[in-house]
């Protein structure tokens, strides 16, 4: 690594991801990797410091996550946070103790010890606890710097070590002065310069695709999200010509979709973009179908098939481009190392098949989603591809509940862009995670003029999220609701009734498929 690294060692804390964004927050890069990775591979990858996350295993129990023991040999500043704290407690001559008493929530800090983590702070402040167990005694060469209430050691330094614990979460906004408690580790503990920000990552990014590619050709599938805007820009600047986009309609896509994504990569940045108009194809296997589970294989199966027929169409072709974000490689490893679970197949359809014995090139692997709208900010992409919310792979096809029709789509299309249109008029796009209309499979009675008729419904559905792996729905103005329920059944032919999904994730999906 060039570039001055922090390194999370992840337990299996709901906030590990959280960590990693603060310290990006401090211009400081990190990347999250499994608790359990070697102590040499950590050597060999040169970080300024590490922090051991929180996590929901019990240190007091038999089999608890411990890390490596040489970490603590490598001379590199460490901090623990909650799980990690009494880890470090266990590990170097502590002890640790469970109670029934769980502390939970916002509790009062008092500091005992005001350099290190601690420097140029107040005396006491709110902070976020959330654990069961409990450091009774700090290990030989630490001494107490913080407690609370019910506490006695809820910060632990050894300053000569630079190995420091919190039981609290620095990370989350409840806690007050947490940024300041992890700048003080990263710039004080640590050393780091904070100069890590998004235009010297576009700047690494082109110089490793160009020694990368060197005068090789590579393939892009541009769906007009911007992951693959971003990605495309960054390859393009890099390898100009060389670099093929291919935009295969599926026929599942928004109303104009196809023509405004031409108009921006054909006529705008010139790249070199080869439209594939595949819907009929697409549709002819969805006939007939409809589990949710099979929609998905299908449409990600005939993507690759269309994709790569028209790879093999660019010749001298090496690489293929994707543009994979950071959520997505830590999603596809448990804190072990080991595959997650599987919830369900992954919106983003279209994989690389292992016959085509192409190389990945992936510059945005290691950003998160509002750190890939910062850099199509820097690369001046448009503002409706840097704030368009995210889409699914599958596109309208899992927002039709049932068969997949062209009648069914255009119906969907046509309340879809009343939806959009709606949530723009009100200025709340860019507030919204997502916002969209799922077709139901039901038909409701309604009345036109004399007559009773049975029309089609649709469901609203709009939630608030950072990262969509939590998100609540949106409370919607009422007036805002109306206007796009009026306009729905007065402007759509066949759909008499609107319905609202007051649903959170968990326990339910953003998407209805």
């Amino acid at each position: 690594m060039t570039k001055q690294t922090i390194l999370i060692l992840d337990f299996g804390s709901q906030y590990t991801q959280l960590i990693a964004r603060r310290v990006r927050e401090s211009r400081v890069f990190s990347r999250i990797i499994p608790y359990n990775t070697p102590a040499k591979e950590i050597a060999l990858l040169s970080p300024k410091g590490l922090i051991l996350s929180g996590g929901p295993a019990s240190v007091v129990q038999k089999k608890s996550p411990n890390p490596d023991k040489g970490i603590f040999k490598l001379g590199i500043p460490i901090l623990g946070i909650c799980y990690g704290m009494q880890v470090i407690a266990e590990m170097l001559g502590g002890r640790v103790k469970h109670t029934k008493d769980r502390e939970y929530g916002k509790v009062e800090l008092f500091i005992d010890d005001n350099r290190d983590l601690f420097s140029h702070m107040p005396g006491n402040f709110t902070c976020w606890e959330s654990h069961g167990d409990y450091v009774t005694k700090v290990p030989p060469g630490f001494h107490t710097s913080a407690h609370t209430l019910t506490t006695a050691i809820s910060a632990m330094s050894n300053s000569k070590r630079k190995i420091y614990g919190v039981q609290f979460h620095p990370e989350v906004t409840h806690t007050e002065r947490g940024n300041q408690i992890l700048s003080n580790f990263l710039f004080k503990g640590c050393g780091c310069l904070g100069r890590w920000t998004m235009h010297s990552f576009i700047k690494e990014s082109i110089d490793n695709i160009k020694k990368t590619a060197g005068k090789d050709k590579v393939v892009l599938g541009l769906s007009g999200g911007v992951d693959s805007s971003v990605a495309a820009l960054l390859i393009h600047r890099a390898i100009g010509r060389n670099l093929r986009c291919i935009f295969i309609d599926n026929g599942l896509l928004r109303k104009d979709e196809p023509e405004q994504i031409k108009k921006v990569f054909r006529n705008m940045y010139h790249l070199n973009l080869d439209y594939v108009d595949r819907g009929k194809r697409f549709l002819v296997r969805l006939k007939g179908i409809t589990d949710p589970e099979e929609k998905r294989k299908i449409i990600g199966d005939e993507f690759v098939k269309v994709f790569e027929e028209e790879a093999d169409k660019v010749k001298g072709v090496k690489f293929l481009a994707q543009g994979t974000l950071y959520p997505d490689v830590i999603e596809s490893i448990s804190p072990t190392g080991a595959p997650s679970s599987r919830i369900k197949s992954h919106h983003n359809v279209g994989g690389l098949p292992a016959h085509m014995k192409l190389k990945l090139i992936e510059p945005l692997r290691d950003l998160f989603k509002d750190e890939v709208r910062q850099i199509g900010r820097e690369l001046a992409l448009p503002d409706a591809v840097i704030y368009r919310q995210p889409f699914p792979g599958p596109g309208l096809a899992i927002r039709i509940i049932g068969e997949v029709t062209p009648e069914r789509l255009a119906i969907l299309r046509e309340v879809d862009r009343r939806v959009i249109e709606e949530i723009i008029n009100a200025k709340l796009y860019e507030q919204i995670w997502q916002s969209f209309a799922v077709l139901l499979p039901i038909k409701s009675v309604g009345v036109m003029g004399d007559e009773r008729t049975y029309e089609n419904v649709v469901a609203l559905r709009c939630v608030e999220s950072k990262d969509g792996m939590t998100a609540d729905w949106v409370k919607l103005p009422s007036e805002v609701m109306e206007k796009i329920s009026n306009r729905i059944i007065n402007e759509v032919k066949g759909v008499n009734r609107v319905v609202y999904d007051i649903s959170s994730k968990p326990p339910a999906t953003i998407e209805w498929e």
